[in-house]
């Protein structure tokens, strides 16, 4: 009986964490504005650079978006309205990962589908290679070769002298 309580209450401390954490958002936990401004910068791409996040691109662009980043953090908003505020400016391309909603699944559940296609292909290949008799003990049921078992033989018994 005790262990279904311990259990109860190791599953309700779990699901209480989940849901604190899946409601807080990573900008709240992040601390002071500055740390929440650079969250949300390394989230956005840089429009001059475009390979480079915006918490990390050197442009003078870059830096006015922190900076736009930080007033608006200082004026109270969300990281979701800021994130909105540059989405309606630049479109859905300056998010640097896709949102997860429509054709963006595709994007966030391809490379999740290759590897498991490919573990299937592996698992499914060694599994026949073992069938057909390629395994790592596979010699050793084959009977052998009378010329061989001979010669076997007789090297084993010089090799004891």
């Amino acid at each position: 009986m005790q262990y279904v309580n311990d259990r109860k209450q190791a599953l309700a401390v779990c699901l209480l964490l989940a849901i604190v954490l899946g409601v807080w958002p990573s900008a709240i936990l992040a601390g002071s504005i500055e740390d929440q401004t650079l969250l949300l910068a390394a989230e956005l791409r840089c429009p001059v650079c475009q390979n480079l996040s915006v918490a990390d691109s050197p442009s003078e662009m870059a830096t006015q978006m922190r900076e736009v980043i930080l007033e608006k953090l200082k004026n109270g908003e969300t990281p979701e309205q800021i994130r909105g505020y540059f989405v309606s400016r630049y479109g859905e391309w300056i998010l640097l990962a896709p949102t997860r909603k429509g054709f963006n699944w595709i994007a966030w559940l391809l490379p999740l589908g290759v590897i498991l296609v490919g573990a299937g292909i592996i698992v499914l290949r060694i599994r026949r290679a073992i069938g057909r008799g390629h395994g790592p003990n596979a010699d050793a049921s084959r009977p052998l070769d009378p010329r061989y078992a001979s010669r076997l033989e007789a090297e084993l018994k010089e090799s004891e002298r």
